[in-house]
C-alpha cells in the first residue's frame, strides 16, 4: 500500500486478517488454546493495556505528532524522516486541535532512580571523608619531616623523657 501511494482501509485490513485467521487453521486444525494471544485477537477479546486501554481515537477526528510537529496525511513519513529505514520514530495520536502531547522523558524512572541512588552513596561517601581528620597522614612515620637527618645523623628515636 506504501509503495502504491494508496491509503490503507478497512476492508484490506479485514482481508489481511482473514488470511491470518485461514493460516491459522491450517497451521493448527485442532484450534489454538484459548489463552493463546492469536486466537483472542482473531476473536476480538484482547485486553489492551497501558496507553492503548485509554481510549479509541477516531481516525478522521485524531491527528498524529512526531518531532513535536504533526504530521500531514497529504505527505509521505520519508518527508519528516527521511530515507533511512533503520530510523525509529515514536509518533503519537491526539484529537484535532487538541495541540502537540507531552514530549517522552529523557531519562526513564528506572534511570532515574539509578542514578539518584548513586548520587546518594556517593555523598554518603563524601561525609564519611569529611568526618575523617584531614591531618590523620601527618601523624604517621613516613611524613615525619625530620626522617632524613635523624637517618644520616644516625640518632633515631631518642626519648628525652625518663622512663
Amino acid at each position: 500500500q506504501v509503495q502504491m501511494k494508496r491509503a490503507t482501509t478497512a476492508k484490506s485490513l479485514e482481508e489481511a486478517v482473514n488470511n491470518i485467521r485461514g493460516a491459522v487453521m491450517i497451521a493448527y486444525p485442532m484450534g489454538l488454546p484459548d489463552y493463546d494471544l492469536v486466537r483472542q485477537i482473531l476473536e476480538e477479546r484482547e485486553e489492551l493495556e497501558g496507553a492503548a486501554a485509554m481510549q479509541v481515537l477516531d481516525g478522521g477526528a485524531a491527528s498524529l505528532w512526531c518531532f513535536n510537529k504533526e504530521l500531514q496525511k497529504e505527505k509521505l513519513l520519508s518527508d519528516y524522516v527521511g530515507k533511512n529505514d533503520k530510523t525509529k520514530v515514536v509518533a503519537k495520536l491526539q484529537k484535532k486541535g487538541a495541540g502537540a502531547p507531552q514530549r517522552e522523558p529523557i531519562v526513564s524512572e528506572d534511570e532515574q532512580k539509578a542514578m539518584i541512588a548513586f548520587y546518594h552513596k556517593k555523598q554518603q561517601e563524601a561525609e564519611k571523608l569529611a568526618l575523617e581528620d584531614e591531618d590523620a597522614y601527618l601523624h604517621s612515620q613516613w611524613a615525619n619531616p625530620k626522617a632524613l637527618k635523624s637517618a644520616f645523623t644516625g640518632i633515631g628515636e631518642v626519648s628525652w623523657k625518663a622512663r
